[in-house]
Protein backbone atom coordinates (compact mmCIF):
# COMPACT_ATOMS: atom_id res chain seq x y z
CA UNK A 1 0.00 0.00 0.00
CA UNK A 2 1.35 3.82 -0.70
CA UNK A 3 2.53 5.78 2.22
CA UNK A 4 1.46 8.89 -0.20
CA UNK A 5 -1.47 11.19 1.45
CA UNK A 6 -4.49 11.25 -0.62
CA UNK A 7 -4.93 14.51 -2.27
CA UNK A 8 -7.53 16.17 -0.23
CA UNK A 9 -9.66 20.08 -0.57
CA UNK A 10 -8.00 21.94 2.51
CA UNK A 11 -9.63 23.98 5.03
CA UNK A 12 -10.82 27.73 4.16
CA UNK A 13 -8.89 30.08 6.51
CA UNK A 14 -11.46 32.00 7.60
CA UNK A 15 -10.77 32.75 11.17
CA UNK A 16 -9.48 36.26 11.72
CA UNK A 17 -7.46 37.65 15.20
CA UNK A 18 -11.39 38.90 16.66
CA UNK A 19 -12.28 35.30 15.97
CA UNK A 20 -9.85 33.70 17.52
CA UNK A 21 -9.40 35.77 20.51
CA UNK A 22 -13.66 34.81 21.02
CA UNK A 23 -13.37 31.24 20.37
CA UNK A 24 -10.49 31.31 22.99
CA UNK A 25 -12.56 32.82 25.60
CA UNK A 26 -15.91 30.97 24.54
CA UNK A 27 -13.82 27.61 25.46
CA UNK A 28 -12.93 28.43 28.62
CA UNK A 29 -16.08 30.71 30.27
CA UNK A 30 -18.54 27.97 30.84
CA UNK A 31 -20.37 27.34 34.17
CA UNK A 32 -17.34 26.78 36.33
CA UNK A 33 -17.52 30.73 37.25
CA UNK A 34 -20.18 30.28 38.60
CA UNK A 35 -19.95 27.48 41.23
CA UNK A 36 -16.62 26.25 41.64
CA UNK A 37 -15.88 29.51 43.96
CA UNK A 38 -18.01 28.04 46.43
CA UNK A 39 -16.19 24.92 46.62
CA UNK A 40 -12.96 27.15 47.00
CA UNK A 41 -14.10 28.87 50.24
CA UNK A 42 -14.24 25.21 52.09
CA UNK A 43 -11.00 24.84 51.41
CA UNK A 44 -9.61 28.37 51.30
CA UNK A 45 -12.06 30.40 53.71
CA UNK A 46 -10.83 33.37 52.89
CA UNK A 47 -11.83 36.42 50.52
CA UNK A 48 -8.71 38.24 49.34
CA UNK A 49 -6.58 34.61 48.95
CA UNK A 50 -9.55 32.76 46.79
CA UNK A 51 -9.32 35.72 44.63
CA UNK A 52 -5.02 35.55 44.15
CA UNK A 53 -6.18 32.14 43.52
CA UNK A 54 -8.25 33.52 40.44
CA UNK A 55 -5.91 35.77 39.30
CA UNK A 56 -2.55 33.81 39.83
CA UNK A 57 -4.25 30.83 38.06
CA UNK A 58 -5.22 32.96 35.22
CA UNK A 59 -1.10 34.15 34.95
CA UNK A 60 -0.13 30.47 34.82
CA UNK A 61 -2.37 29.80 32.51
CA UNK A 62 -0.67 32.66 30.13
CA UNK A 63 2.65 30.63 30.73
CA UNK A 64 0.60 28.01 28.88
CA UNK A 65 -0.86 30.25 26.45
CA UNK A 66 2.43 31.91 25.59
CA UNK A 67 4.53 28.37 24.70
CA UNK A 68 1.02 27.46 22.49
CA UNK A 69 1.20 30.16 20.84
CA UNK A 70 4.83 29.30 19.55
CA UNK A 71 4.18 25.76 18.84
CA UNK A 72 1.01 26.51 16.68
CA UNK A 73 2.55 29.80 14.74
CA UNK A 74 5.59 27.46 14.04
CA UNK A 75 2.81 24.57 12.69
CA UNK A 76 -0.35 26.16 11.54
CA UNK A 77 -2.53 23.14 10.57
CA UNK A 78 -5.59 21.24 12.39
CA UNK A 79 -4.92 19.31 15.13
CA UNK A 80 -2.90 21.44 18.19
CA UNK A 81 -1.58 19.62 20.77
CA UNK A 82 -1.59 16.25 17.92
CA UNK A 83 0.36 17.98 15.99
CA UNK A 84 3.20 19.33 18.49
CA UNK A 85 3.25 16.13 20.33
CA UNK A 86 4.12 14.26 17.10
CA UNK A 87 6.74 16.87 15.78
CA UNK A 88 8.36 17.17 19.06
CA UNK A 89 8.63 12.94 20.05
CA UNK A 90 7.23 10.86 17.25
CA UNK A 91 4.05 9.88 16.14
CA UNK A 92 3.01 7.23 18.93
CA UNK A 93 3.11 10.36 21.50
CA UNK A 94 1.05 12.51 19.37
CA UNK A 95 -1.49 9.45 18.71
CA UNK A 96 -1.86 8.91 22.59
CA UNK A 97 -3.15 12.21 22.67
CA UNK A 98 -5.71 11.97 19.44
CA UNK A 99 -6.90 8.77 20.55
CA UNK A 100 -7.54 9.85 24.18
CA UNK A 101 -8.96 13.03 23.24
CA UNK A 102 -11.41 11.18 20.48
CA UNK A 103 -12.84 8.40 23.25
CA UNK A 104 -12.24 10.46 26.38
CA UNK A 105 -11.25 13.67 27.22
CA UNK A 106 -12.89 15.55 23.64
CA UNK A 107 -15.94 13.84 23.67
CA UNK A 108 -16.15 13.26 27.22
CA UNK A 109 -16.05 17.16 27.85
CA UNK A 110 -18.50 17.58 25.14
CA UNK A 111 -20.74 15.38 27.25
CA UNK A 112 -20.12 16.78 30.22
CA UNK A 113 -21.34 20.57 28.34
CA UNK A 114 -23.85 19.12 26.81
CA UNK A 115 -25.82 17.19 30.05
CA UNK A 116 -24.90 20.50 32.06
CA UNK A 117 -26.48 22.57 29.23
CA UNK A 118 -29.74 20.52 30.03
CA UNK A 119 -29.60 20.81 33.40
CA UNK A 120 -29.49 24.94 33.09
CA UNK A 121 -32.36 24.79 30.70
CA UNK A 122 -34.75 22.20 32.52
CA UNK A 123 -34.79 25.91 35.07
CA UNK A 124 -36.85 27.02 32.17
CA UNK A 125 -38.69 23.73 31.10
CA UNK A 126 -39.54 21.15 33.21
CA UNK A 127 -39.60 18.96 30.60
CA UNK A 128 -35.81 18.96 29.78
CA UNK A 129 -34.76 18.77 33.61
CA UNK A 130 -32.99 16.41 34.91
CA UNK A 131 -35.18 14.85 36.69
CA UNK A 132 -37.39 14.28 33.89
CA UNK A 133 -37.31 10.58 32.90
CA UNK A 134 -38.27 9.89 29.67
CA UNK A 135 -37.80 6.25 29.37
CA UNK A 136 -35.34 3.19 30.92
CA UNK A 137 -33.88 0.53 28.69
CA UNK A 138 -32.33 -2.26 31.00
CA UNK A 139 -30.93 -5.90 29.16
CA UNK A 140 -29.59 -8.12 32.40
CA UNK A 141 -28.07 -5.40 35.22
CA UNK A 142 -27.09 -3.19 32.71
CA UNK A 143 -29.49 -0.04 32.84
CA UNK A 144 -29.75 2.97 30.96
CA UNK A 145 -32.60 6.00 32.22
CA UNK A 146 -33.06 8.39 29.63
CA UNK A 147 -33.87 12.33 31.00
CA UNK A 148 -35.02 15.08 29.19
CA UNK A 149 -31.60 17.19 30.40
CA UNK A 150 -30.29 14.26 28.41
CA UNK A 151 -32.12 14.76 25.33
CA UNK A 152 -31.33 18.55 25.86
CA UNK A 153 -27.66 18.12 25.38
CA UNK A 154 -27.92 15.33 22.81
CA UNK A 155 -30.26 18.24 20.58
CA UNK A 156 -27.57 20.73 21.67
CA UNK A 157 -24.64 18.38 20.44
CA UNK A 158 -26.53 18.07 16.86
CA UNK A 159 -27.84 21.47 16.14
CA UNK A 160 -23.93 22.78 16.82
CA UNK A 161 -22.65 19.96 15.04
CA UNK A 162 -24.70 20.39 12.10
CA UNK A 163 -23.83 24.56 11.69
CA UNK A 164 -20.26 23.53 12.38
CA UNK A 165 -20.70 20.97 9.27
CA UNK A 166 -21.73 23.60 6.58
CA UNK A 167 -19.20 25.84 6.90
CA UNK A 168 -16.49 27.25 9.22
CA UNK A 169 -17.40 30.85 8.69
CA UNK A 170 -21.13 30.06 9.95
CA UNK A 171 -19.95 27.87 13.33
CA UNK A 172 -17.58 30.42 13.72
CA UNK A 173 -19.64 33.03 13.53
CA UNK A 174 -22.56 31.48 15.76
CA UNK A 175 -19.38 31.19 18.51
CA UNK A 176 -18.38 34.70 18.08
CA UNK A 177 -22.10 36.19 18.80
CA UNK A 178 -22.92 33.62 21.55
CA UNK A 179 -19.67 34.82 22.97
CA UNK A 180 -20.17 38.25 23.07
CA UNK A 181 -23.78 37.41 24.36
CA UNK A 182 -22.17 35.83 27.23
CA UNK A 183 -19.46 38.26 27.86
CA UNK A 184 -21.85 41.26 28.17
CA UNK A 185 -24.28 39.33 30.34
CA UNK A 186 -21.31 38.53 32.87
CA UNK A 187 -20.16 42.22 32.43
CA UNK A 188 -23.50 43.46 33.39
CA UNK A 189 -23.66 41.23 36.28
CA UNK A 190 -20.52 42.90 37.60
CA UNK A 191 -21.14 46.29 36.73
CA UNK A 192 -24.83 45.71 38.57
CA UNK A 193 -23.00 44.18 41.09
CA UNK A 194 -20.35 46.15 42.08
CA UNK A 195 -22.45 49.22 41.70
CA UNK A 196 -24.88 47.92 44.57
CA UNK A 197 -24.29 48.70 47.72
CA UNK A 198 -22.42 45.79 49.50
CA UNK A 199 -24.19 43.11 51.69
CA UNK A 200 -20.94 41.41 52.77
CA UNK A 201 -17.78 42.94 54.43
CA UNK A 202 -14.52 42.07 53.01
CA UNK A 203 -11.02 43.42 53.13
CA UNK A 204 -8.24 41.52 51.01
CA UNK A 205 -5.81 42.14 54.70
CA UNK A 206 -8.50 40.12 56.74
CA UNK A 207 -6.54 37.53 59.21
CA UNK A 208 -5.58 34.28 57.33
CA UNK A 209 -7.34 31.33 58.04
CA UNK A 210 -5.73 29.01 60.73
CA UNK A 211 -4.32 25.38 59.83
CA UNK A 212 -2.21 24.47 57.08
CA UNK A 213 -2.40 27.09 54.77
CA UNK A 214 -0.07 25.79 51.54
CA UNK A 215 -2.13 22.27 50.70
CA UNK A 216 -5.62 24.49 51.23
CA UNK A 217 -4.30 26.31 48.57
CA UNK A 218 -2.95 23.62 46.19
CA UNK A 219 -6.58 22.42 46.13
CA UNK A 220 -8.31 25.76 45.28
CA UNK A 221 -5.70 26.44 42.31
CA UNK A 222 -6.25 22.82 40.93
CA UNK A 223 -9.72 24.22 41.12
CA UNK A 224 -8.81 27.28 39.33
CA UNK A 225 -6.87 25.47 36.91
CA UNK A 226 -9.88 23.39 35.64
CA UNK A 227 -12.13 26.53 35.31
CA UNK A 228 -9.46 28.01 32.49
CA UNK A 229 -9.67 24.51 31.08
CA UNK A 230 -10.28 25.09 26.94
CA UNK A 231 -7.79 27.71 26.69
CA UNK A 232 -5.70 25.66 24.56
CA UNK A 233 -8.66 24.36 22.01
CA UNK A 234 -7.59 27.23 19.53
CA UNK A 235 -4.70 25.20 18.37
CA UNK A 236 -6.99 22.57 16.63
CA UNK A 237 -8.45 25.23 14.37
CA UNK A 238 -5.12 26.94 13.31
CA UNK A 239 -5.41 25.60 10.15
CA UNK A 240 -8.81 27.63 9.88
CA UNK A 241 -6.93 30.86 11.26
CA UNK A 242 -5.91 33.95 8.21
CA UNK A 243 -2.64 34.67 9.62
CA UNK A 244 -1.89 31.86 11.72
CA UNK A 245 1.80 32.91 12.66
CA UNK A 246 0.11 36.44 13.96
CA UNK A 247 -3.36 35.77 15.22
CA UNK A 248 -2.94 32.36 16.82
CA UNK A 249 -0.42 34.10 19.48
CA UNK A 250 -3.09 36.97 19.46
CA UNK A 251 -6.31 34.56 20.12
CA UNK A 252 -4.54 32.63 22.98
CA UNK A 253 -2.86 35.07 25.12
CA UNK A 254 -5.81 38.26 24.47
CA UNK A 255 -8.55 35.98 25.13
CA UNK A 256 -6.60 34.22 28.49
CA UNK A 257 -5.92 37.56 30.33
CA UNK A 258 -9.81 38.44 29.49
CA UNK A 259 -10.94 36.01 30.77
CA UNK A 260 -8.68 36.20 33.84
CA UNK A 261 -9.95 39.74 33.97
CA UNK A 262 -13.82 38.80 34.06
CA UNK A 263 -12.89 36.04 36.57
CA UNK A 264 -11.16 38.57 38.89
CA UNK A 265 -14.35 40.86 38.54
CA UNK A 266 -17.41 38.21 39.12
CA UNK A 267 -15.22 36.82 42.09
CA UNK A 268 -15.53 40.83 43.71
CA UNK A 269 -19.03 40.47 43.12
CA UNK A 270 -19.07 37.59 45.19
CA UNK A 271 -17.02 39.10 47.95
CA UNK A 272 -19.26 42.37 48.26
CA UNK A 273 -22.49 40.08 48.09
CA UNK A 274 -21.64 36.78 50.30
CA UNK A 275 -19.82 36.24 53.27
CA UNK A 276 -17.39 32.97 53.24
CA UNK A 277 -19.51 30.77 54.95
CA UNK A 278 -22.34 32.00 53.21
CA UNK A 279 -20.28 31.31 49.92
CA UNK A 280 -19.38 27.52 51.16
CA UNK A 281 -23.01 26.77 51.87
CA UNK A 282 -24.01 28.21 48.18
CA UNK A 283 -23.58 25.40 45.22
CA UNK A 284 -24.67 27.64 42.63
CA UNK A 285 -22.61 30.75 43.97
CA UNK A 286 -23.36 32.84 41.22
CA UNK A 287 -27.48 32.83 41.63
CA UNK A 288 -27.17 33.29 45.50
CA UNK A 289 -24.61 36.46 44.98
CA UNK A 290 -26.77 37.92 42.31
CA UNK A 291 -29.99 37.19 44.42
CA UNK A 292 -28.24 38.67 47.55
CA UNK A 293 -27.14 41.91 45.77
CA UNK A 294 -29.42 42.67 43.51
CA UNK A 295 -32.55 40.49 44.14
CA UNK A 296 -34.84 37.38 42.46
CA UNK A 297 -34.22 39.27 38.75
CA UNK A 298 -30.11 39.28 39.63
CA UNK A 299 -30.27 35.66 40.15
CA UNK A 300 -32.36 34.70 37.17
CA UNK A 301 -30.08 36.90 35.29
CA UNK A 302 -26.89 34.72 36.30
CA UNK A 303 -29.52 31.44 35.30
CA UNK A 304 -29.45 33.22 32.01
CA UNK A 305 -26.13 33.46 31.86
CA UNK A 306 -24.62 30.28 32.75
CA UNK A 307 -27.31 28.71 30.32
CA UNK A 308 -25.80 31.08 27.44
CA UNK A 309 -22.05 30.04 28.81
CA UNK A 310 -22.45 26.75 28.47
CA UNK A 311 -24.25 26.51 25.50
CA UNK A 312 -20.83 28.85 24.21
CA UNK A 313 -18.48 26.58 25.27
CA UNK A 314 -20.32 23.45 23.92
CA UNK A 315 -20.59 25.01 20.42
CA UNK A 316 -16.54 26.26 20.84
CA UNK A 317 -15.51 22.60 21.43
CA UNK A 318 -17.23 21.38 18.81
CA UNK A 319 -16.25 23.16 16.68
CA UNK A 320 -12.01 22.47 17.91
CA UNK A 321 -12.11 19.58 19.04
CA UNK A 322 -13.13 17.83 15.64
CA UNK A 323 -9.79 19.36 13.91
CA UNK A 324 -7.57 17.11 16.04
CA UNK A 325 -8.88 13.43 13.83
CA UNK A 326 -8.16 15.15 10.46
CA UNK A 327 -4.55 15.15 10.46
CA UNK A 328 -4.19 12.01 12.45
CA UNK A 329 -6.44 10.17 9.78
CA UNK A 330 -4.30 11.69 6.80
CA UNK A 331 -1.39 10.07 8.45
CA UNK A 332 -2.96 6.93 8.75
CA UNK A 333 -3.25 6.82 12.07
CA UNK A 334 -6.84 6.93 12.72
CA UNK A 335 -9.94 5.75 10.58
CA UNK A 336 -9.77 7.07 6.80
CA UNK A 337 -12.95 8.18 6.21
CA UNK A 338 -11.84 10.80 9.01
CA UNK A 339 -8.88 12.14 6.28
CA UNK A 340 -11.27 14.02 4.37
CA UNK A 341 -12.65 17.79 3.59
CA UNK A 342 -16.35 18.36 2.53
CA UNK A 343 -15.44 19.57 -0.97
CA UNK A 344 -18.54 22.07 -0.72
CA UNK A 345 -18.40 23.70 3.05
CA UNK A 346 -14.88 23.05 3.75
CA UNK A 347 -14.92 21.86 6.93
CA UNK A 348 -13.62 18.07 8.42
CA UNK A 349 -17.12 16.53 7.68
CA UNK A 350 -16.75 13.01 8.69
CA UNK A 351 -15.12 14.36 12.10
CA UNK A 352 -17.86 16.25 13.55
CA UNK A 353 -20.19 13.51 13.19
CA UNK A 354 -17.84 11.07 14.38
CA UNK A 355 -17.74 12.83 17.25
CA UNK A 356 -21.22 14.18 17.54
CA UNK A 357 -22.06 10.61 17.39
CA UNK A 358 -19.67 9.27 20.01
CA UNK A 359 -20.48 12.51 22.77
CA UNK A 360 -23.90 11.57 22.02
CA UNK A 361 -23.28 7.99 23.31
CA UNK A 362 -21.78 8.90 26.27
CA UNK A 363 -24.20 11.75 27.21
CA UNK A 364 -27.05 8.67 27.17
CA UNK A 365 -24.59 6.35 29.16
CA UNK A 366 -24.23 8.96 32.02
CA UNK A 367 -20.31 7.48 32.23
CA UNK A 368 -18.71 10.67 31.04
CA UNK A 369 -17.99 12.05 33.74
CA UNK A 370 -16.33 8.74 35.65
CA UNK A 371 -14.26 8.28 32.25
CA UNK A 372 -13.11 12.26 32.12
CA UNK A 373 -12.03 11.78 35.70
CA UNK A 374 -9.90 8.58 34.89
CA UNK A 375 -8.12 10.50 32.53
CA UNK A 376 -7.41 14.24 34.11
CA UNK A 377 -3.87 12.43 34.98
CA UNK A 378 -2.78 11.44 31.64
CA UNK A 379 -4.34 14.87 30.66
CA UNK A 380 -1.88 16.97 32.81
CA UNK A 381 0.85 14.75 31.67
CA UNK A 382 0.05 16.05 27.69
CA UNK A 383 0.01 19.74 28.64
CA UNK A 384 3.29 19.03 30.37
CA UNK A 385 4.96 17.51 27.20
CA UNK A 386 3.28 20.05 25.01
CA UNK A 387 4.89 22.94 27.38
CA UNK A 388 8.03 20.37 27.17
CA UNK A 389 7.49 20.85 23.64
CA UNK A 390 9.03 23.94 23.03
CA UNK A 391 11.97 23.10 24.99
CA UNK A 392 12.75 19.91 22.34
CA UNK A 393 12.10 21.97 19.41
CA UNK A 394 14.54 24.69 19.78
CA UNK A 395 17.29 21.78 20.70
CA UNK A 396 15.97 19.85 17.33
CA UNK A 397 15.69 22.54 15.24
CA UNK A 398 17.06 25.91 16.16
CA UNK A 399 16.64 27.31 12.89
CA UNK A 400 12.90 26.44 12.40
CA UNK A 401 10.97 29.45 11.64
CA UNK A 402 9.64 30.94 14.72
CA UNK A 403 7.09 33.55 13.95
CA UNK A 404 6.13 34.03 17.62
CA UNK A 405 8.11 33.27 20.27
CA UNK A 406 7.65 32.32 23.70
CA UNK A 407 7.82 35.30 25.89
CA UNK A 408 10.34 34.52 28.74
CA UNK A 409 12.06 31.69 27.48
CA UNK A 410 13.06 29.52 28.92
CA UNK A 411 11.81 30.99 32.28
CA UNK A 412 7.73 31.20 31.63
CA UNK A 413 7.46 27.77 29.38
CA UNK A 414 9.03 26.26 32.42
CA UNK A 415 7.12 27.68 34.94
CA UNK A 416 3.70 25.97 32.96
CA UNK A 417 5.24 22.31 32.10
CA UNK A 418 6.57 22.33 36.52
CA UNK A 419 2.86 23.47 37.29
CA UNK A 420 1.39 21.09 34.65
CA UNK A 421 3.76 18.35 36.35
CA UNK A 422 2.75 19.53 40.08
CA UNK A 423 -1.04 18.99 39.36
CA UNK A 424 0.14 15.26 37.93
CA UNK A 425 1.51 14.30 40.70
CA UNK A 426 -1.47 15.67 42.70
CA UNK A 427 -3.69 13.98 41.38
CA UNK A 428 -1.98 10.75 41.29
CA UNK A 429 -1.60 10.60 45.03
CA UNK A 430 -4.93 12.22 45.71
CA UNK A 431 -6.66 9.38 43.24
CA UNK A 432 -4.07 6.94 42.83
CA UNK A 433 -6.74 4.45 41.40
CA UNK A 434 -8.33 7.18 38.68
CA UNK A 435 -5.08 7.72 37.73
CA UNK A 436 -3.75 4.35 37.03
CA UNK A 437 -7.14 3.25 34.84
CA UNK A 438 -6.60 6.73 32.89
CA UNK A 439 -3.34 5.32 32.06
CA UNK A 440 -4.76 2.13 31.16
CA UNK A 441 -7.10 3.53 28.62
CA UNK A 442 -4.42 5.66 27.54
CA UNK A 443 -2.01 2.56 27.02
CA UNK A 444 -5.03 0.72 25.01
CA UNK A 445 -3.89 3.00 21.94
CA UNK A 446 -0.25 1.21 21.88
CA UNK A 447 -1.46 -1.68 20.26
CA UNK A 448 -4.19 0.62 17.97
CA UNK A 449 -1.15 2.75 16.78
CA UNK A 450 0.49 -0.75 15.81
CA UNK A 451 -2.16 -1.58 14.29
CA UNK A 452 -2.69 1.42 12.18
CA UNK A 453 0.68 1.44 11.31
CA UNK A 454 0.96 -2.37 10.10
CA UNK A 455 -2.44 -1.92 7.72
CA UNK A 456 -0.53 1.68 6.48
CA UNK A 457 1.98 -0.46 5.10
CA UNK A 458 4.96 1.04 6.93
CA UNK A 459 5.84 3.83 9.57
CA UNK A 460 3.13 6.76 9.85
CA UNK A 461 5.85 9.21 9.70
CA UNK A 462 9.32 9.91 9.88
CA UNK A 463 9.97 9.43 13.39
CA UNK A 464 13.11 11.56 13.76
CA UNK A 465 13.07 14.61 12.02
Amino acid sequence: MSNERPEHPGLVRALGAWDGVLLTVGSILGSAIFLTTSDMARSVPHAGLILLLWIGGGLVTLTGATAYAELGAMFPEAGGQYVFLREAYGPLAGFLFGWTSFFVIASGGIAALAAGFGEYLGAFFPFFSTGHVLGQLQVGTWKVTATGGQLAGALAIAALTGVNYVGVREGGGIQSALTVLKVGLVLAFCGLGLLAPARAAWSPLSPLPAGPLLPALGVGMIAVFWAYDGWYQLTFSAGELRRPERNLPVGLIAGTAAVTLLYALVNLVYARGLSIPEMARSGRIGEAAAAALLGPAGGRLVSVAGLVSIFGALSAAILACSRIYLPMARDGLFFRGLATVHPRFRTPGPSLVAQGAWSTVLVFSGSYEQLYTYVVFALLLAHAATGGAVFVLRRKRPDAPRPHRAAGYPLVPAVFVVFSLGLALNTLFERPGHSALGLGLAALGIPAFAAWRRRRGGPARQDAR
